[in-house]
C-alpha cells in the first residue's frame, strides 16, 4: 500500500515539474521569440474569449472577484499552517531534547513535526499556484510582448511632436467637452443621468468595441459584458476605475464611481479582452471607441478620460506658465465638476463605513500596482498610464 502511494507522489511531482518547467520555457520564448505573442494573440488567445469566456458571462456576478477572495483565503490559511508548522516543530524539538536529556531509550521522534492534513493542503496549494501561474502566463504575461497598437496601425507616426501640435489636440479635448457637458440630462443637483438600465450601458459599450473593430481588425469579435464590483466600496478606496481578471477573462468596474466614468471604463476593460493588456493602450481604445459610439454620453465620456491628461502635459510643457495656460481655451466650470471620480455623498459614506482608511488603502494598491507593471517589465510601472497622450497624438495626425 505505501509503495503505491509512493509511486504515485513521484509519479505526481514528475508531471508538476514537466508543467513547471512548461510554463517557464513559454514565458522565455516570449521573451526571446519575435512574433510569437502576436501569433498568439491573433489565432489563440480568442479561443479562451469565445470559450471560457463565453461561459464566465452565464453568470450575473464577477466570478474573478470571487476567485481574488478566494486566493487570499488560500494564502491565509497557508501562512496560518506555516505558523502552526512552526510552533509543532518547536515543541517536538524541545520533547527531543528532554528526552535525549533525561536519557530515554528508543528512537526519537521526527525533529519535523507535520500532519498528513497539513501536507496535504500545501500539496493543494501548491497545484493551486501552478495552475494561477499557467492562466496568468496565457492571459497576462504573453500579451505584454505583442506588438503595440502604435506599431500595427500607426506605423508611420513621427517619434517627436511638437508644443504646438500637443496643444492643438488638448484644445480640441477641451471643446468637446465644454459643448457635451451641455447636452447632457441632469437631475436637480446638477448631476447626468443615466438613461436605460446598467445592462443598456454594457451592451452600448460591446456594440462601440465591435464598431471599432471594423477600423482596427485585433478588436473585431465577441465581448462578455462588463460586470459590477460586489465591493465597490473598497475599490473606491483604491481609485480603481475597473479591473482586468485573467482567471476568469472578464471586464469588471466600479459600480459606485461616477456615471462618467463608466462608458469609457467598460470599453478600456474590454480592451484587455482582445490582448491589448498595457494601460495606456487600453485607455486609448476606450477613448476612440466612446467617441464613435454615437452615443452624446459615451462620447463625453471618452473625452472626459484623456482631458486630465492632456491638459496636465500641456501644463508642464509651458512649464507651469499660468498666463500662457490661460491664454488656451479654458476647460468649462461644469466640465470640472463632471469630472469627478466619486461624488463627495459617495466618499462620505464610503468613508464613514471603511474598516481601514483610505489614504492607507490607496497607498498599498499603489505600491502592488506599480510592483505588478513593472514585473510584467513596464519600467515605468503607473506612469505608463500618462502615455496615452503620445498615442492620441498619433491617431489625431496619422491616424
Amino acid at each position: 500500500m505505501r509503495c503505491g502511494q509512493n509511486k504515485r507522489r513521484k509519479k505526481a511531482v514528475k508531471i508538476y515539474g514537466i508543467w513547471a518547467l512548461l510554463v517557464i520555457l513559454i514565458n522565455l520564448a516570449a521573451w526571446l521569440v519575435p512574433g510569437l505573442c502576436d501569433w498568439y494573440i491573433r489565432y489563440i488567445f480568442p479561443m479562451w474569449i469565445n470559450s471560457y469566456g463565453r461561459l464566465m458571462d452565464f453568470f450575473p456576478f464577477s466570478v474573478g472577484e470571487l476567485m481574488l477572495a478566494a486566493g487570499v483565503g488560500l494564502v491565509v490559511i497557508a501562512l496560518l499552517l506555516g505558523l502552526i508548522l512552526l510552533i509543532g516543530t518547536m515543541i517536538r524539538a524541545l520533547q527531543n531534547c528532554r528526552r535525549k536529556s533525561a536519557g530515554a531509550a528508543g528512537k526519537q521522534a521526527d525533529p519535523v513535526w507535520c500532519p498528513a492534513w497539513i501536507r496535504r493542503y500545501y500539496r493543494f496549494f501548491a497545484w493551486t499556484l501552478l495552475a494561477v501561474c499557467t492562466v496568468m502566463t496565457l492571459n497576462c504575461s504573453l500579451l505584454y510582448h505583442a506588438s503595440t497598437f502604435s506599431e500595427q496601425y500607426f506605423p508611420d507616426a513621427q517619434e517627436e511632436y511638437t508644443l504646438e501640435q500637443l496643444i492643438e489636440v488638448r484644445n480640441m479635448v477641451v471643446e468637446r467637452c465644454n459643448a457635451l457637458s451641455l447636452e447632457m440630462e441632469r437631475d436637480e443637483a446638477g448631476r447626468i443621468l443615466q438613461s436605460g438600465t446598467a445592462r443598456d450601458m454594457q451592451e452600448a459599450a460591446i456594440r462601440a468595441m465591435q464598431r471599432l473593430g471594423e477600423s482596427y481588425d485585433q478588436l473585431d469579435g465577441y465581448y462578455p459584458h462588463p460586470k459590477p464590483f460586489a465591493a465597490s466600496d473598497f475599490f473606491c478606496q483604491q481609485y480603481m476605475q475597473g479591473y482586468f481578471f485573467p482567471f476568469s477573462m472578464e471586464a469588471n468596474y466600479n459600480d459606485v464611481m461616477y456615471i462618467m466614468n463608466k462608458p469609457n471604463t467598460f470599453c478600456h476593460e474590454l480592451a484587455h479582452l482582445r490582448g491589448y493588456i498595457y494601460e495606456d493602450e487600453a485607455s486609448f481604445i476606450g477613448f476612440l471607441a466612446c467617441i464613435q459610439s454615437g452615443d452624446p454620453l459615451f462620447a463625453y465620456s471618452g473625452y472626459l478620460s484623456v482631458l486630465n491628461y492632456l491638459d496636465n502635459d500641456f501644463y508642464q510643457a509651458i512649464g507651469g506658465n499660468r498666463e500662457a495656460y490661460l491664454a488656451q481655451p479654458r476647460i468649462s466650470a461644469q466640465v470640472r465638476k463632471d469630472n469627478v471620480f466619486v461624488t463627495d455623498e459617495e466618499w462620505e459614506r464610503i468613508n464613514g463605513r471603511a474598516l481601514i482608511d483610505t489614504e492607507t488603502v490607496d497607498q498599498i494598491s499603489d505600491v502592488l500596482r506599480d510592483t505588478s507593471l513593472k514585473a510584467f517589465g513596464i519600467s515605468d510601472g503607473v506612469l505608463s498610464y500618462n502615455r496615452v497622450v503620445r498615442l492620441l497624438l498619433e491617431w489625431y495626425y496619422y491616424g
